[in-house]
């Protein structure tokens, strides 16, 4: 049995050679990661939710929320458990009275339903890796999250300057990783 290992989202950005979403998870306790590239709409309901921005009527992943909460369950923890060609697997564990269930979910959605619980986010330990030699130097890495001043409601952030402050992200501002 492989040993889970707990992560955070450590940044989110736009990753310019494909022009696709990352999000790069990092161990609690030390300095692996994890980047898994993620769909636009996903990206943006993460970041939404880091930055505290409450939507008018509810996402999916507020739904998803909704739903695990007025059926009597709870979100206890999210595993992202493999990858096979190029896809991550990840699990939803949902407690409901005394029994556990184990929801097939995307990383990503997994992701934005864990930071909305809130539920820690756990990685097969054979699937982090050690930043590539491009990495940030410890004295650069002041905070993990891109600087943005804190969102309060929609009416800060509209759909269309959290698309450009999402392109604007750079692959340089988390570093090189190999897999």
């Amino acid at each position: 049995m492989s040993t889970m290992v707990e992560v955070s989202v450590a940044r989110l950005g736009l990753d310019g050679s494909t022009n696709t979403y990352v999000v790069i998870l990092k161990e609690a306790e030390g300095d692996r990661v994890l980047p898994i590239w993620i769909g636009q709409a996903e990206a943006e309901s993460i970041l939404l939710e880091m930055n505290h921005v409450k939507k008018e009527r509810p996402l999916t992943h507020d739904l998803c929320k909704a739903l695990i909460v007025g059926l009597g369950g709870a979100l206890t923890r999210v595993d992202i458990t493999r990858v096979r060609k190029g896809t991550y697997f990840a699990e939803l564990h949902v407690e409901r009275g005394t029994e556990t269930y184990r929801i097939d979910a995307r990383p990503s959605d997994s992701i934005a339903v864990a930071l909305r619980m809130p539920a820690p986010i756990f990685v097969d330990e054979a699937l982090l890796a050690l930043p590539g030699e491009e990495a940030q130097e410890p004295e650069e890495e002041e905070a993990l999250l891109p600087e943005t001043p804190p969102v309060q409601s929609t009416d800060e952030m509209t759909a269309e300057q959290l698309k450009q402050y999402l392109s604007g992200l750079r692959p340089e501002d988390f570093g090189k990783f190999h897999l």
